[in-house]
């Protein structure tokens, strides 16, 4: 008889508890939110050690943009982040993301969820 035992654990970093002084809080960059390049390392560092694999956190399935855009168009993603009320705030156990990748996420969300 064999008996697997899986444990999983949701682990991130607060760049501003990490390296207090260093984010600023203001957003200079203005050009249009590349997926690829801010959506990702954000959902990266935040939600995918939760949100991925056969039993993601809260049944919500990221990982793929498939699954980021869907999540993103149910309106959860931006509640959750910006803790509007009646949304899970994400992410768990934290505090929120910084404004900048707050607001670079709904401009990604804004701009129609493109896949750059």
């Amino acid at each position: 008889m064999t008996v697997m035992t899986m444990v999983s654990s949701c682990y991130y970093d607060k760049e501003e508890l990490l390296y207090p002084g260093s984010v600023s809080g203001v957003c200079t960059d203005t050009t249009a939110t590349s997926y690829s390049k801010k959506v990702i390392p954000v959902f990266q560092q935040y939600c995918y050690s939760c949100h991925t694999g056969s039993f993601p956190s809260g049944n919500i399935l990221m990982g793929t943009y498939t699954a980021d855009k869907t999540v993103a168009q149910s309106g959860k993603l931006y509640g959750s982040i910006s803790h509007t009320s009646g949304y899970a705030p994400m992410p768990q156990g934290g505090g929120t993301l910084s404004n900048c990748q707050i607001a670079a996420i709904k401009q990604w969300i804004d701009g129609g969820m493109l896949n750059n």
